[in-house]
Order: C-alpha cells, then structure tokens, then sequence
C-alpha cells in the first residue's frame, strides 16, 4: 500500500463547529498529521448534537475523526508559548474564529512568521479577515440569506429556503482546504483568506454571470427547475416524486418515444431545447401528465437504460442504506466495529492508498504526545 498523499503534513486546527473542522478532516483523512487546538471547555461541537454513541458526540464525531486533540488556552501567555512550540514543526493553521479573535490570538502569518517563515494560515471567515463588514456575525443560514441562495431556492408560492444542509459551511471547508494545500505545494508561507461569503457567490458562477452579462433576473423555478433546460425539475408521480434531467435533444427524442409520445419528437413546441425553454408551462405540464400514470421507481426502470437521466427522490436513511452507497464503500466504522461509531468516508479515492478512519479525540487526548514531542 503506498504512502498516504499528505503522509508527513503538519496542520494546526484551531476550529469549532464545522467549517474549519471539515476542512481538517478532509486533511486528516489524506493522511495529515492534524491537531486539534481546543479551549479548555472544547471545541462546542462535542456538545451541539444530543446523540452520543459511548464517550462521543455523534455531530463532533461526523467532523473529526483521525485528528489529535490538545487544550491549549491561546489567551494565556503559557498557551500562546505551546502553540508557538507548533508551529515551528507545522505545515498550516487553519482557523475558523472571527477575525477579530484570530488577530488577538495572533493566528496569522504575521503572528506567527518569526517562528516559522513557511507557515501557511489559512483564516476562514464569514467575509474575510480585512474590511468593512469582517466582524459582522457570519453563520450558514446568513450567508445563504446575504448571497441569493435562500431567495433562488424553494417553490416560488413559498417563503425563501435554505439548502437542507450546511452548504456554506462545507463549501468553505472545502476552498479552505484547497487554498492551504496550493500554498504547502508553492513552497511559501503565507496568509490565505476565505470568506464564507466569497465562496457561495463563486458557487453561483453561471446564475451570477446571466446576471452580469445580460441583466437577468434569475427567477425561482417551481419544482426546482433548471432555468435553461426543459424538462429538468423533479415531477411528481403515481407514487413519488421523478427527477428527471434531459440535457441534449436525442435524450428528448427517446424519452418521447419511450412515454407513448412520438408526435413530441417533431412538434415544434417540444422538438428542442429552445422551443421547450420558450414553451415551458404547456410542456412541463404535458410531461406532469405522462408521469403521473406510473410510479416513479417504474420510469426510472424504463428510462435510465436508454440513458436517460431519471432517478427516484430517496431520504438521507435511503440513500445511506442503498446499493450505490454500498458498491463505493461510503459508510465506514470509526476505530473497531465495537465502537458502533459510524460516518460518511472521505469523497477523495486514491488507487493504492485507503484512509485509516480512527475515532475522534477525546479532549486533551493528545498533549503528551504532541507537545512532548515538539518540546523534545
């Protein structure tokens, strides 16, 4: 088995809840050595879910497996010499605290330079580590609400939603974590900001650049339509609900042929993308029609072997439980399977190399090891 990619990697975590400890985990489970700064009451995560499988909080479980744990108080002068002690050894720090926390702790390259010149710290901040809006209050339901997610999502009869997960907080973990790992490979440390902010609105890069480009005012679509291609939503069935995505008119012509409806393939209303797009409603309710006589596991039967895009609408219990999740061995056990811990496996899959998945730390688990090592 070869070597983990990030085998002999440093990283400094000082994080809470989600964003900046999902990034440490994806560096965790790639093999880096992370070490979790925790106050001396933890990372609140460890208390922020009600369900605990043993000594473990299943949310704080989900985010930091693999990584070690250390109490360092940052605000004591005896706190500040250990993290001192750590970087000097240290690839990266990644952070998560608000900007103004992070400069007094002296989590930045600025701080920390005169120990080790080739640190890299990454602050992840709700709208970067400068400027006029950095210390205003910055969670994942907020940006959703700042950047037009929550607006472009939901049926357009209901009030603005949010994705039904941490979108933000993930997607930052994710930048953050390519953002310390471009620095590590040019060599040269450094400070890289990342702001919560800055990350959603990239995300929404095509919708954005309508916008930009041609005045567009981006509409919410009912059944969480495409706003280019039709049909592209999800319908609801004799028994639930279809998602069904047609990206190219050949699909369109065998998806017609396949319902029962071979006038659709030369009807100038329904023939191609751009007649469907300007024919939205009479089509999209044509097609409703259809799939309301069949279940929606019966069209996924007979449409996704002419490759046509269409799967059933599954619960988070479904989908964990399904062959797919099975066949790309996504549910794993944290340490020894009498540990009854489980949690989702690294999304990156390397020929040669497979992650350790160990259990999460218990607090302090790790000062003896970690600080005795950089102090010797």
């Amino acid at each position: 088995m070869n070597a983990a990619p990030l085998a002999g990697i440093r990283i400094i975590e000082v994080g809470h809840m989600l964003a900046g400890p999902y990034c440490g985990l994806l560096l965790a489970d790639l093999g880096a050595e992370v070490i979790k700064v925790e106050p001396p009451e933890g990372d609140i995560a460890r208390k922020v879910s009600p369900h605990f499988v043993g000594l473990h909080n299943a949310y704080f479980a989900s985010l930091n497996r693999n990584k070690k744990s250390v109490v360092i108080d940052l605000a004591s002068a005896a706190g500040r010499s250990e993290l001192e002690q750590l970087a000097v050894s240290a690839h990266a720090l990644v952070t998560n605290l608000r900007p103004s926390a992070i400069r007094k702790l002296g989590l930045t390259y600025a701080g920390l330079r005169e120990c080790n010149p080739r640190l890299v710290c990454v602050a992840l901040t709700g709208y970067g580590l400068d400027g006029p809006y950095s210390e205003s209050p910055a969670y994942d339901y907020v940006i959703q609400a700042l950047t037009g997610v929550m607006q472009l999502t939901g049926d357009p009869s209901s009030p603005p939603t949010k994705a039904g997960y941490s979108a933000v907080d993930n997607s930052a973990g994710l930048a953050a974590a390519v953002g310390l790992l471009a620095k590590i490979v040019q060599g040269q440390g450094g400070q890289v900001d990342v702001a919560m902010y800055d990350v959603m609105l990239s995300q929404l890069n095509y919708l954005a650049g309508a916008a930009l480009n041609t005045g567009e005012v981006v509409q919410r679509l009912a059944n969480s339509s495409h706003p280019y291609m039709v049909p592209a939503q999800i319908f609801p069935t004799g028994d639930g609900w279809l998602t069904l995505f047609i990206t190219h008119d050949k699909f369109w012509q065998k998806f017609a042929l396949e319902i029962g409806k071979p006038e659709w393939v030369s009807d100038p209303v329904y023939a191609t993308m751009a007649a469907r797009r300007g024919n939205r409603t009479e089509v999209l309710a044509a097609i409703a029609e259809v799939l309301a006589t069949a279940s929606a596991a019966e069209w996924v039967r007979r449409l996704a072997p002419l490759g046509v895009v269409a799967s059933e609408v599954e619960t988070l219990e479904q989908a964990l439980q399904s062959r797919l999740t099975a066949s790309r061995d996504l549910v794993v056990p944290l340490g020894a399977p009498a540990d009854k811990l489980r949690a989702i496996a690294s999304p990156l899959k390397f020929d040669g190399y497979t992650p350790h998945y160990g259990l999460p730390p218990l607090l302090d688990q790790h000062r003896g090891e970690v600080l005795g090592k950089v102090v010797a």
